[in-house]
C-alpha cells in the first residue's frame, strides 16, 4: 500500500512493540490493574507483547495474552478466552478499543460493555462508553463500581 521496501516494512513491524505508549497510558494502566482483571487481548505476537511489557512505566504483567493464532475480536478470540479464563462473558466485561469498527464491533455483538478511546488513529463506531483517554477509564470503571 505505501510501496515500502520490504526490508523496510520488516523493520518497522519489528520495532512495533518498542515504540512509546501513550502518556496517559503506564499510570492508568497500573492503577486499573490494581483495581480490576485485566487481561491483554490482541493480535500481535507475543514477541511485540514482551516488548510492550518490557517497555511499560508500570512493569505490571497483563492476566493473559493471545497473539496471532485468534486474529482481531471476532467472536470466536472471545469464547476462546473465556473458556481459557473460565469466566463467563457478559457485561460485566470490558471491552476498550480505539478501533470500534473491527474490535469493538464484535464485543458489542456478544453483549459486552465496551469502552472506546479516541486516539489519533482510531476507528470511530459504536461503543457504550466514549473516553478521551486511559486515565478517564479508571474513573468510570470506579464510578461504575466495577473496582
Amino acid at each position: 500500500m505505501l510501496a515500502l521496501d520490504p526490508a523496510d516494512a520488516d523493520a518497522i513491524g519489528e520495532g512495533v512493540g518498542r515504540w512509546p505508549a501513550y502518556p496517559d497510558a503506564p499510570e492508568a494502566l497500573k492503577a486499573m490493574m490494581a483495581a480490576v482483571p485485566c487481561v491483554a487481548m490482541t493480535n500481535s505476537d507475543r514477541e511485540h507483547g514482551a516488548q510492550v511489557q518490557q517497555a511499560s512505566a508500570s512493569r505490571s504483567r497483563l492476566d493473559l495474552r493471545r497473539g496471532r493464532a485468534l486474529l482481531q475480536a471476532r467472536p470466536g478470540f472471545w469464547h476462546e478466552v473465556t473458556r481459557r479464563l473460565g469466566v463467563e462473558m457478559g457485561p460485566w466485561w470490558w471491552h476498550v478499543s480505539a478501533y470500534a469498527d473491527y474490535d469493538l464491533e464484535a464485543a458489542n455483538q456478544l453483549g459486552l460493555t465496551t469502552v472506546f478511546v479516541v486516539r489519533p488513529h482510531a476507528r470511530t463506531g459504536p461503543a457504550v462508553y466514549r473516553v478521551s483517554d486511559l486515565s478517564e477509564l479508571v474513573s468510570l470503571v470506579t464510578a461504575a463500581s466495577l473496582a
